[in-house]
């Protein structure tokens, strides 16, 4: 009897084990909320994305956990809020994040989906772009749970392209090339695949055949290309990449369990930063604020799930507020894998959304952002801000500039009506100004969470003065 109770239970767990789905997350780089078909862009062409959005759930309310690339990352890989793991901006020099309070890496011995999934029988497998301290000296991406690392960021890392001058270019094409090599060596194995893209990230340089269909946007009396053909191109050709994935997972016959997720780190770049300045034309949709600002076009991005007969097709959660820092929690349970032992996650479990109906989440989603913001002054948010439910607050640690929004009635977030709901500013600002004091300590840019404009005849603000203005509306507080 002991024999045939143990041989039931070996069967049921090998049944469990063959039925867990394929997870493929995609990460797109620097993706507005507005750069796709289905997101409502009505220049650029993305068929296979839309196709994924049509046989899977599209969300319109999903954020990131941080306003660039490192602590988004973070905030997927780990459910960490990324400013506990002292990453509060990009990962650079060690110089560079020592300067700014900052870790220089992320600590592999912090819960993350990868290591979990791998514990669980998983096979794994991280292509792309990392950007989570391998260059500061931080361990092999091996390290932090993968069986399997293809390409990264290039011959001259991130942001400069050396060698081959179309790299950025052909990467995507690369990174897919290298996720199939993993998946058919997968065998009978549930795999776990992390691709996280370059495009379009700048500096962007497409080829001259990925930019043909797009000269229509340029001006024919100029040698240049314009920056809608440029960035028109390289998203367009991150969207083919990711169709030629998509028909080689039907063609192994692997479709109908996998679950596939796309989203992008944060939002666009603004042309305003200098390897940009010839590209950084994407769209953060009807959103104020772009990449590095806490307004909703900084941290609101696209996020589609598909997974065949579980995740219904075809749906448009307008209601749901979902977060970069729920996929760890979500994926574990998707994926049937218990959680790490004494593991806190930032994020909830948003599996039944997911698969079900749009629900309200358990609780608020909280950011930070300790930097000056490049750009318009349209775009320079407050240093805190913090969403829950219709209402999304901004603020400064020294209480200064509270901006109440009340979404999605003002989604461009113009309409500031901190005076009209003192009750709910007090509320909201109590609990991201004490999560903020629990965060380790670090430098702030003296004019961080500042929107001043040099007005024509007043004087001009100086970094000391910033500094001044700030510590007076601290004291007025």
């Amino acid at each position: 009897m002991k024999r045939l109770l143990a041989v039931i239970c070996l069967l049921a767990c090998t049944a469990s084990a063959a039925t867990r789905p394929n997870i493929i997350f995609i990460l797109a780089d620097d993706l507005g909320w507005g750069d796709l078909g289905c997101y409502g862009n009505t220049f650029l062409r993305t068929p296979h994305l839309d196709r994924l959005a049509r046989e899977g759930k599209l969300f319109t309310n999903f954020y990131v956990a941080g306003s660039v690339c490192s602590p988004s990352r973070c905030g997927f890989f780990t459910s960490s809020y990324p400013a506990r793991q002292r990453i509060h901006g990009h990962y650079a020099t060690p110089e560079l994040n020592t300067a700014r309070g900052m870790s220089q890496f992320l600590d592999p011995k912090v819960p993350n989906v990868a290591a979990t999934l791998r514990a669980a029988g998983y096979a794994t497998a991280h292509v792309g772009k990392w950007h989570l301290g391998n260059n500061s000296g931080g361990p092999p991406i091996a390290d932090y749970g993968f069986d399997f690392v293809g390409s990264g960021e290039g011959p001259a890392g991130a942001n400069i392209i050396s060698g081959d001058p179309y790299y950025r270019a052909k990467s995507t094409a690369l990174f897919v090339d290298e996720s199939l090599q993993f998946i058919r060596g997968c065998g009978d194995k549930p795999f776990y695949l992390q691709l996280w893209t370059l495009v379009p990230h700048a500096t962007l340089n497409p080829t001259p055949e990925q930019m043909a269909p797009f000269d229509r946007f340029g001006n024919p009396d100029l040698p240049h290309n314009s920056a809608r053909t440029i960035y028109y191109a390289s998203v367009s050709d991150l969207d083919t990449q990711i169709g030629r994935l998509l028909g080689e997972l039907a063609k192994l016959g692997l479709a109908d369990n996998t679950a596939i997720f796309f989203s992008s780190d944060n939002g666009p770049e603004d042309i305003f930063i200098a390897n940009a300045g010839h590209s950084g034309v994407g769209s953060p949709g009807p959103f104020r604020g772009r990449k590095r600002s806490l307004y909703e076009g900084g941290v609101r991005v696209p996020f589609i799930a598909c997974w065949p007969g579980r995740i219904p097709a075809g749906k448009i959660d307008d209601a749901s507020v979902v977060g970069g820092v729920d996929f760890m929690p979500t994926v574990l349970k998707l994926a049937s894998v218990s959680a790490p032992a004494g593991w806190r996650p930032d994020g909830e479990d948003v599996g039944d959304i997911l698969l079900g109906v749009p629900r309200a989440r358990a609780n608020p989603l909280m950011w930070e952002w300790r930097f000056n913001i490049a750009g318009s002054v349209l775009n320079r948010s407050p240093q805190l801000a913090i969403r829950d439910a219709n209402w999304k607050l901004l603020i400064n640690p020294d209480r200064s500039r509270a901006e109440l929004y009340e979404l999605p009635r003002d989604p461009m977030q113009v309409d500031n009506v901190a005076a009209q709901h003192p009750e709910i500013v007090a509320r909201l600002s109590e609990l991201v100004i004490a999560w903020a004091k629990e965060l380790p300590p670090g430098p702030r840019d003296a004019g961080a969470g500042l929107n001043d404009y040099p007005w024509p005849g007043a004087a001009q603000p100086t970094a000391a003065s910033q500094g001044a203005a700030k510590k007076k509306a601290g004291k007025k507080s």
